[in-house]
This record gives C-alpha cells, structure tokens and sequence, in this order.
C-alpha cells in the first residue's frame, strides 16, 4: 500500500458532509461486509447516531468466513448492534447460471432481508458502501440499490476509494490498507454454472495467496482452471521456487487442473472485460 498523507481539507470537508448526512437520516441499518468502504461508513454513521446506527452482514457460501470473523470483531469492539442474515445466492432461481444481472439477483434478495431486519428494529434507512470509483465499472447492483431505495451515502457526498482509505487510517481503522474484495461469485466466466464445491476452491486459493503474503489478490475459475491475480510488483514473488511450487502443489489439491498466472495483474472486475461495450 502507497503510502498515505494526512487528510486534506477537501477530504475532511467531505467527512463533515457525511456525518450531516446521517443526522439527517436519523437511523440507519448499514450493510457491513467489514471491507474498506463500509466500515468507514459503519464507524462515521455509529460516531453520529450511536444506538441509531446498527450493521447488518450476510453470510453465505460466497462470503469467506474470515470477512465475517472480521465484521464480528469489529462490531464487539466498537459496540454496535450487529445482525447476521443468511443469504444463500445459490437458492435463488437464475444465480447458479451466472448470467450477467448475477450481482443484480444477489443484491436484490440482500436487500430485502436488510429492509425487513431495518424495520423490525425501527431503524428509517439501510445504506451501503458504494463510492464514485463504483460508477465506471458494470455493478448491476446498483440497480437493486436504486429500486429499493437503499440510500448510498459515500456517492451522494463525493467519496473516492482513496478518500475512504486516508480518512480511515485518520480514524485509526485497519482497514485503511485492506485488499480490496467482491464476493466469490464474481470469480466465474459469465455463463458458468457456480457450486459452492468451486466457490470453496477459489475461497481456499485466496485464503493461501493472503497467508503468503499477497496483498491484492484474486484467483478467477475457468472451468478447473485458476487464473491468479496479483499486483505486477509481487510477480517475481509468486515465481520464487517455493511459493510457485506450493502453490500449485496446493491449488490443485483444492481440485483446480491448471494453475495460471494473469500477465495483466490485478484489475477490478477482469471478468467484466469479455462484456460488450
């Protein structure tokens, strides 16, 4: 991770905009993944309304079961009310088949669940974590976001990824330096059938890249084959004899036939490319 200066005003500006935002909102369910984006929000939005603000995590077969220690941890520290809902993607009709509106499908039934979670607690919105660096990628999310009337305060008040890392680490979050991350689904070609036997495969691969030290990473399935993700500067990493024999050695016990390196390295949403413009 780059190293990371101070806040500047712009971005404090932006702070105190989002802390009005809540206010005004008066309570608030936020959908809390323990990833970057909506911890920040989760902490700034229990700074504001205490009691007021609680968090709501799904958990899943394509949710590892680290992100939910982690959003566990984070709410027993701070002491807000946290709400875990089971939300298995592969039980709704269409997700298995991985089509393209796959995330819309997801986010969707999300949604829903944190709606009726919000009203039984009395609590007037649910918000999540999308910023503006969100807007140029294909996230058919957003659209279950719009519909439902999910409110999204990190773009309603201008933030950037990089504005939500330097103000986090102002805060004394860890998060300020954690690996960006997207549920495991979004590992599979469009089209491809996903079980929770290959969403295990691509959480285990990952799991090892992050124990070896790999900062950003991502293993996409292609049929049996893993295509690895990282950073350029940590490929003469992988390549060392005894992480690329280990990892191979490992990935196909995981059952994956071919074990491959990305020459591009890590990008957002990769799988998105073979979409047509």
């Amino acid at each position: 991770m780059d190293k990371i200066a101070a806040p500047t005003p712009e971005q404090l500006k932006k702070q105190e905009a989002l802390k009005q935002y809540f206010e005004k909102l008066g309570s608030v369910a936020v959908a809390f993944s323990s990833g970057v984006d909506s911890t920040y929000l989760l902490k700034v939005a229990h700074d504001v309304l205490g009691e007021r603000a609680i968090a709501v995590t799904a958990s899943s077969c394509s949710f590892p079961k680290r992100e939910l220690g982690e959003a566990e941890a984070f709410c027993r520290k701070e002491n807000i009310r946290h709400f875990i809902t089971e939300s298995e993607e592969l039980e709704i009709e269409g997700f298995a088949q991985n089509p393209k509106n796959r995330c819309y499908l997801c986010k969707h039934e999300l949604f829903e669940k944190i709606l009726k979670i919000a009203e039984e607690q009395k609590i007037a919105y649910v918000v999540e974590g999308s910023n503006l660096d969100d807007n140029g990628d294909y996230r058919p999310g957003l659209k279950a976001v719009a519909e439902l009337g999910i409110k999204s305060p990190l773009r309603d008040c201008g933030f950037t990824k990089q504005d939500i890392r330097v103000l986090s680490k102002a805060l004394n979050l860890s998060t300020w330096e954690k690996q960006s991350f997207a549920c495991l689904s979004s590992r599979f070609v469009y089209g491809e059938t996903i079980s929770e036997e290959k969403l295990t495969m691509v959480d285990k691969a990952e799991q090892l890249l992050l124990d070896l030290g790999f900062h950003q990473v991502r293993v996409r399935i292609h049929g049996m084959m893993a295509r690895i993700e990282i950073e350029p500067e940590e490929f003469s990493k992988l390549m060392e004899k005894e992480n690329r024999e280990r990892i191979a050695k490992a990935f196909r016990e995981y059952g994956f036939t071919y074990v491959t390196l990305d020459l591009c390295g890590y990008r957002m949403g990769s799988m998105n490319e073979t979409l047509e413009k």
